[in-house]
């Protein structure tokens, strides 16, 4: 492929695809009319430096569930056994599949997993003998503090050269944009079916085509 064909123009749209004179060039969705050229330049650096972090942040979880030979969730589920040993914290099983979010079944599965490539193990628990303790192993939390741990731990320098003043602005912004992203402003989401779903109609013009 030539690289004409790969690359856009300086002023393409196509260059910050979450900039809003992008993404609604007719003023569909947001009333900037009181917004100066400046701040809405502003705005879409902003939302491009927000897109560029979480593209960062998807590459480097997917190339430590290369190195690790795991999942997504599975580094998740090591992440917070590995926080709440940290704390001192006992870990059922049942605690991990309500902070996964994950069926009763569903966690059997992932931690058979897990114990069978010796990243954890399961003990009796020191209260309820009836219930199992979760630990990640020795050597499991060794490899991921000293490689994904040690490179996430870069975030806190980032932090760090901010005045105390920027970052309370920093930490103000990002809470109001996760209120705003909430989905409990979605009320397209509510359901398990939206009005895309296929109906019986559309299904029999689907298998008709």
């Amino acid at each position: 492929m030539q690289e004409s064909e790969t690359k856009h123009g300086d002023d393409s749209p196509l260059n910050n695809l979450y900039d809003v004179k992008s993404s609604d060039p007719r003023s569909e969705l947001i009333d900037r009319s009181a917004v100066s050229p400046a701040d809405l330049a502003q705005i879409g650096r902003l939302m491009k430096a927000l897109a560029n972090l979480r593209d960062t942040e998807r590459a480097v979880a997917a190339a430590a569930s290369r190195y690790m030979a795991l999942s997504a969730q599975d580094m998740r589920a090591l992440h917070y056994l590995m926080v709440a040993g940290n704390a001192g914290e006992v870990v059922t099983p049942g605690m991990l599949g309500a902070h996964l979010k994950l069926s009763p079944a569903s966690v059997t599965k992932m931690l058979n997993r897990l114990e069978k490539g010796e990243h954890i193990i399961r003990k009796v628990h020191p209260i309820d003998r009836r219930a199992f303790a979760l630990e990640v192993t020795e050597v499991t939390r060794e490899e991921a503090m000293q490689t994904l741990g040690r490179h996430q731990a870069r975030r806190f320098e980032s932090a760090k050269r901010l005045t105390s003043q920027e970052r309370e602005v920093v930490i103000r912004f990002l809470e109001d944009m996760a209120n705003e992203l909430s989905l409990s402003n979605a009320a397209w989401a509510e359901g398990d079916a939206g009005s895309r779903a296929a109906t019986p109609e559309t299904a029999d013009d689907a298998k008709s085509s």
